[in-house]
């Protein structure tokens, strides 16, 4: 299941959602098409939170410059996707100095979440992923909802489905929470504890928004829905046929 688009149409130009795009990719451009295996790692060792590091009182910049790098192109195209599909929203409803300090504060939430944990940990993290999480925390706690086109692939077929963000948001956080549990600390690969601590970061700063606009009432007025009318694709309203293996 892949999140491709919601139906949430944005009434301004995300300036900020755009910018950290950008960001991303030109920082990624910049060092992994530059330097060796060798000197990724050492560039990672650098700038990448290393809780060890981060608990015995140095790196604390890297809270913030890790969510700025990335391991590869599809963990920086599968984020800067989900930041795409989530992220212009929030920004409208924060406006853009608030999404963007919004989206740093997700990012050092991840942070900790990653490092307290495992505070002895000496493997890097870095990625976008656990401040686009707290962009998704966001999101489901404004537009539970709101829907959203949902790629499922299985082996030989795939459909897309237009399902409620909070369906989509929950089974991700799910899936973080799960995989944090049974994983082990010292396995590295995807820091789940990292998107956790973004997403109930995202959550929780999201609070005063939500708040401002009604709380329980704002739920009421909308059911939960985009407080506009939604986005309509062709693709979501017909069946797309299943595509198999020729025999």
């Amino acid at each position: 299941m892949f999140p491709i688009r919601d139906h949430n149409p944005s009434g301004q130009t995300p300036y900020v959602t755009i910018a950290l795009i950008a960001i991303n990719i030109l920082v990624f451009l910049g060092y992994f098409t530059t330097l060796s295996e060798w000197e990724l790692q050492d560039f990672f060792m650098t700038w990448g939170l290393i809780p060890a590091r981060f608990m015995s009182g140095e790196g604390y910049e890297t809270l913030i410059t890790s969510m700025f790098l990335h391991g590869g192109w599809m963990h920086l195209g599968g984020n800067m996707l989900f930041l795409w599909i989530f992220g212009d929203n929030l920004e409208e409803e924060m406006g853009h100095v608030g999404f963007l300090i919004f989206y740093l504060a997700c990012g050092a939430a991840a942070g900790l979440g990653q490092v307290l944990p495992d505070p002895g940990s000496l493997i890097p993290m870095v990625g976008a992923s656990g401040a686009i999480g707290g962009v998704m925390g966001g999101y489901l706690l404004m537009f539970p909802r709101a829907k959203v086109d949902v790629l499922f692939i299985f082996v030989i077929f795939f459909r897309i489905f237009a399902i409620p963000a909070w369906i989509v948001l929950g089974i991700w956080l799910a899936i973080q929470i799960f995989s944090g549990v049974a994983t082990p600390s010292d396995a590295g690969g995807v820091a789940h504890w990292a998107h956790v601590g973004g997403f109930v970061g995202g959550l929780v700063l999201t609070l005063p928004v939500w708040l401002r606009r009604g709380a329980g009432g704002y739920w009421q007025a909308t059911q939960g829905h985009p407080p506009h009318p939604e986005t309509r694709f062709e693709a979501s309203r017909s069946n797309i046929p299943l595509v198999r293996r020729r025999r």
